[in-house]
């Protein structure tokens, strides 16, 4: 039930992007920036010195820049350290205890950590929008995008970006900012996303307003089937 040691893989590529059904573009006066769960216990799992780690936090760095410079707000999510199994929940019986009670695992990877005037939120589940007050923070805000970034892709981020949708915020995923357990479950979860919920686009793009993307690689069956 522990986390699984996560073999190095590389990011995928431009070109092996799954296409979008939507046509969805970032407006900085509608979007915020989400950092989801890039905590160092989450983050042991892989080898830093690999593929896709250098990449991810690179990407989500300058990710972080580029907010800052458009006025768009960043937030993050993260887990609480020692928590009881009570506030596990259903958790508990797939994963385990989760982070421990300590001030470094729980603590946001240094390289992309909050800047003065970031929001974090304490996360519980696998969505940021369950137990937090997302959703109220966009309303409030006036804002109905969200950037996504972060781990793992086809877990928290993907059910992040299905919930965005429910609740009628654009989701967009980004590709080489997200990691995951392998690259066949990165791949699964841009394929979903882009088909079903979300525009999938790269770090590249995502404030340029380019979101084309071929129908190969990753994506060939993106946009067949029905919801």
């Amino acid at each position: 039930m522990a986390l699984p040691a996560i073999a190095p893989y590389p990011m995928p590529a431009t070109d092996e992007l799954p296409a979008n059904r939507v046509e969805w573009t970032v407006d900085p006066s509608r979007a915020v920036l989400l950092v989801h769960d890039l905590q160092n216990h989450f983050l042991s799992a892989y080898d830093p010195s690999a593929a896709p780690i250098p990449e991810l936090l690179s990407h989500v760095a300058e990710l972080k820049k580029k907010a800052a410079r458009l006025g768009i707000p960043v937030l993050y999510t993260a887990q609480p350290g020692g928590q009881s199994p009570q506030e596990r929940g259903l958790q508990q019986d797939f994963w385990g205890p989760g982070l421990p009670a300590e001030p470094h695992a729980a603590a946001i990877a240094a390289a992309v950590a909050p800047d003065e005037g970031d929001t974090v939120l304490t996360k519980w589940k696998y969505s940021a929008f369950v137990r937090t007050d997302l959703l109220e923070r966009l309303r409030e805000q006036g804002r109905d995008q969200i950037v996504i970034t972060g781990v793992y892709a086809h877990i928290g981020v993907l059910m992040t970006a299905c919930d965005a949708w429910m609740q009628d915020i654009q989701a967009f995923v980004v590709a080489d900012a997200v990691a995951d357990f392998s690259a066949e479950d990165h791949a699964m979860a841009l394929r979903w996303a882009a088909g079903r919920c979300a525009v999938v686009t790269g770090a590249r793009a995502v404030f340029e307003g380019d979101r084309s993307a071929p129908s190969s690689g990753y994506g060939a069956d993106a946009r067949t089937g029905a919801a």
